[in-house]
């Protein structure tokens, strides 16, 4: 049985929020397509310092500040693989292909045009995501309130860039209502919306994707959007992470990370077994429960994107 290879990752990022991006030489494994530099840990190396030494050897770039991104383990049948991916946001020198590689700066947005290797697709999906995500609480009768408390949790957090939809208790036509006028001022804002509903109706309402319930998930043999839409889904288990990946999810949220008031009977997790649920993931996971947003930092220490929250983001216009 093929042991599992260390590699030190490095989604090197510019001034611009480019990326820098490496295409392998064609006789080497997965030769042909894109990737991040890096490579395999040396014995006894530490994973930061194997970061540094590749980076230099591979691109000429030196190092000086990254932060952990997603740490990822992938069986390509002939090797298996834990991707210790970082985001680098200080270096210095310029840019040298040193093992006779092509380089590129390409957006954070055109990485899915290139070809990467089956296990990168998780590290792209990093790349875009934030640290944030706003789930918003069931509308009441009044459409006009939420979408003005809407509209203030924007403005009062100007880091929200995703957004989901959570309307499960409406009539269809409030909740197309809701759900247009959501997406127009999330349009607006550049903010990517999901939408907490029917697969075909977030795609016929033109938002960026849909999140799963975790019984909407389980219900599902295949993902049912096209790659060119975001998809979510509500996990609490590694029975629903692993389908979750089996059928092309993008990300996950795992809860209840801690108690809550909303949900006072739900069992947490806690941070040692959403550490371990994390690492059973091979997507980008958000932890929801008992959040706030200065809990993002502790979060990622635990494997963690970022952050999922309704009220530790919802603001009140009364």
């Amino acid at each position: 049985m093929n042991s599992e290879i260390h590699v030190a990752v490095a989604v090197i990022v510019d001034k611009a929020c480019n990326v820098l991006i490496t295409k392998r030489l064609d006789h080497v494994h997965q030769g042909g397509v894109w990737e991040f530099p890096g490579g395999k840990l040396e014995s006894g190396e530490r994973v930061q310092d194997a970061l540094r030494r590749e980076v230099e050897e591979e691109v000429g770039l030196w190092v000086q500040n990254a932060q952990p991104l997603i740490t990822l383990h992938h069986d390509y049948g002939d090797k298996k693989v834990l991707l210790d991916v970082w985001r680098v946001t200080a270096f210095q020198g310029q840019v040298q292909g040193k093992e006779g590689q092509e380089w590129r700066w390409v957006s954070c947005s055109a990485l899915r045009q290139y070809q990467f290797p089956a296990a990168n697709q998780a590290i792209i999906d990093a790349v875009q995501l934030p640290e944030h995500y706003l789930i918003t609480p069931e509308p009441g009768n009044d459409l006009s309130q939420f979408l003005n408390q809407f509209q203030a949790t924007l403005n009062g957090y100007s880091h929200i860039e995703l957004v989901q939809l959570r309307a499960k208790q409406l009539p269809k036509a409030d909740y197309l209502q809701i759900a247009k006028s959501v997406i127009e001022i999330c349009r607006a804002g550049d903010i990517r919306v999901l939408l907490n509903a029917d697969p075909l109706l977030a795609a016929d309402l033109g938002a960026d994707g849909v999140h799963l319930s975790s019984r909407r998930l389980m219900a599902l043999s295949s993902r049912p959007l096209s790659t060119r839409y975001w998809l979510a889904a509500s996990c609490h288990n590694e029975m629903e992470i692993h389908h979750a990946a089996k059928i092309g999810v993008n990300f996950i949220v795992l809860a209840p990370v801690l108690a809550t008031s909303s949900h006072p009977g739900a069992l947490a997790l806690g941070w040692e077994h959403f550490y371990d649920l994390v690492n059973a993931s091979s997507v980008p996971v958000y932890a929801l429960g008992g959040m706030a947003p200065e809990w993002v930092d502790k979060a990622k220490t635990f494997g963690a994107q970022g952050i999922a929250a309704i009220s530790a983001f919802w603001q009140s216009t009364l």
